[in-house]
């Protein structure tokens, strides 16, 4: 089973095996919301199914949304049910990937832990290193065989509301990791929610300092030691990952388990939740 990353040679052999395996395209492009509609149907790899956002993983205007924020997570059972829809059995290996260094995909990883699945991988390096490694790909649309239900079980990641991050805040038993740009997370600049700053005694991390040049994920050891410098021996159990919206905080998320640090809690509502009740605090520096 993989449950964190899988190279793409790696995921060669897997498909040669036979072995039961669902593949997820969830390139995006957040400033282009049919961007990624548009890169999958132009080359996908082989048998991969379409995950959007917008559409399959965010439930805008749901009243049952599991979380805000600009992204809002659905509901659990709403999850299971499209996962059903599209072919997904409990049993499967599901590997994910985009374009974007891991940054939608981890979303839909994320998300499949909160379902109870745990045999789901990052593609390392995601469509690119699929293709230089000779991966098969083809276009157009890939037309997905209903599996029936999709069962839920207990959740293996854990969702932090913002009640649980407001009761904790100033105490020792909560560190606040934010996967935004520098000068978002210092209020400087602010392009799309309607306040600038972050979450009072949060730390910052950059969500791509994640990857290294080639586009994969840093070495284990490499990120366990950034990750023990960031947290200066603050329990690594006491993060709770956000960003904007609850999605760019997954690479953080998934880079700390890659390292041997655990898997993290995630504020899905993250900023942009934060930010829309003036009666919580913002930090600006």
């Amino acid at each position: 089973m993989y449950s964190t990353l899988i190279s793409a040679p790696q995921l060669q052999t897997l498909m040669a095996s036979g072995q039961p395996l669902m593949v997820f395209d969830c390139s995006f492009e957040l400033m282009q919301p049919t961007g990624g509609d548009t890169q999958y149907l132009e080359q996908h790899l082989m048998g991969a199914v379409r995950a959007d956002l917008d559409r399959h993983l965010s439930a805008k205007g749901a009243p049952d949304a599991a979380s805000g924020g600009r992204h809002p997570l659905p509901a659990r059972e709403a999850f299971a049910a499209w996962l059903g829809s599209v072919g997904l059995a409990a049993d499967m290996q599901v590997v994910v990937y985009d374009r974007q260094g891991a940054n939608y995909c981890g979303r839909m990883w994320w998300m499949l832990k909160w379902l109870g699945h745990e045999a789901v991988a990052v593609l390392d390096g995601g469509l690119q290193a699929w293709v230089a490694a000779g991966g098969a790909v083809e276009a157009g649309i890939k037309q997905a065989q209903p599996a029936g239900s999709y069962p839920l079980s207990a959740p293996k990641a854990v969702l932090a509301s913002t009640e649980m991050v407001l009761n904790q805040l100033g105490r020792p038993g909560q560190t606040i990791l934010d996967a935004r740009a520098a000068p978002r997370f210092r209020g400087e600049v602010e392009p799309l929610d309607p306040v600038a700053g972050h979450i009072p005694g949060a730390l910052n991390r950059l969500f791509s300092d994640n990857i290294g040049p080639d586009g994969r994920f840093k070495p284990a050891a490499q990120l366990r030691a950034e990750f023990d410098a960031l947290l200066a021996g603050r329990d690594p159990a006491s993060v709770v990952h956000h960003c904007g919206s609850g999605v760019s905080a997954l690479p953080n998320l998934i880079a700390m388990e890659v390292a041997g640090l655990g898997r993290a809690a995630l504020y899905a509502g993250s900023w942009s939740e934060w930010c829309s009740d003036a009666s919580r605090p913002v930090a600006q520096s």
